[in-house]
């Protein structure tokens, strides 16, 4: 089926530009910063602050808005949908428990990744992750994982689509580096990142496959760095995620 320029209702559109524009940085914007963020002009994103507010989408306080917990209804509503979510969970579960060391799994949405599920055993980063949670995929883990999955001239139009800020002094930022860090991914199987979405943070990501092979997730450990150098970290948790992705690909359908 075929979805033309008259099937799309531009209003809904753009609604949805100005939820995307509000961030874990940019969490309370002015009408102006909204604008500038979606590309459209004030008097629109104007009225779709004021649709979002009015529906209680949104909080203004007469300069800036921001969104209110009423928007994680539509978020939900996804996850709950999707069945990789619940079959994963328990599997995360027994391996947090196993490992001693928090697991994730998320999918690639963009440029970014989402996770979907998650088993905390501590606290390793400064932003609470939860199923929800968006994070860049160019320095990520579980992100380089299903970028490597990817067809190499599609992965390199992602990232060169989107921004690649250093957020530590060990991010790779050049898009010819990422794509040898790639390239070096795809060989081996597994990707790990030492320190390069938070300082004394170090990760280790294996992709999820279906049955008929293709790559439909990630699933990670991430661990403080303090515990473990970053060398030593394959030989210590590859085996178990080996044997997590072996179950789940039987699994997932």
């Amino acid at each position: 089926m075929t979805i033309t320029e008259r099937d799309i209702m531009g209003g809904l559109a753009k609604g949805l530009a100005v939820i995307e524009t509000f961030t874990a940085d940019q969490p309370r914007q002015s009408i102006a910063e909204v604008a500038a963020a979606s590309g459209l002009d004030r008097a629109t994103a104007r009225r779709c602050l004021l649709t979002l507010a009015h529906h209680g989408y949104a909080d203004w306080d007469g300069k800036f808005f921001t969104l209110t917990p009423r928007v994680l209804r539509l978020g939900t509503a996804c996850l709950a949908t999707m069945p990789l979510p619940q079959i994963v969970q328990p599997l995360l579960d027994r391996l947090s428990d196993e490992i001693g060391e928090s697991s994730s799994v998320s999918i690639l949405d963009g440029a970014e990744i989402v996770y979907i599920a998650r088993a905390a055993q501590r606290k390793v980063m400064s932003i609470s992750l939860m199923p929800g949670t968006r994070l860049p995929a160019f320095c990520t883990s579980m992100g380089r994982v299903l970028l490597a999955a990817l067809p190499e001239a599609e992965a390199e139009a992602i990232l060169r689509a989107a921004p690649m800020p250093a957020r530590t002094p060990h991010t790779l930022t050049e898009v010819a580096a990422v794509l040898r860090e790639l390239a070096r991914i795809r060989a081996q199987g597994y990707a790990v990142n030492d320190q390069e979405v938070e300082i004394g943070l170090r990760s280790i990501a294996v992709p999820l496959v279906n049955a008929r092979g293709r790559v439909v997730a990630a699933i990670n450990l991430g661990l403080a760095a303090a515990s473990l150098p970053a060398e030593a970290i394959p030989d210590r948790f590859l085996p178990a995620l080996r044997r997590a992705q072996a179950e789940l690909r039987g699994m997932i359908g």
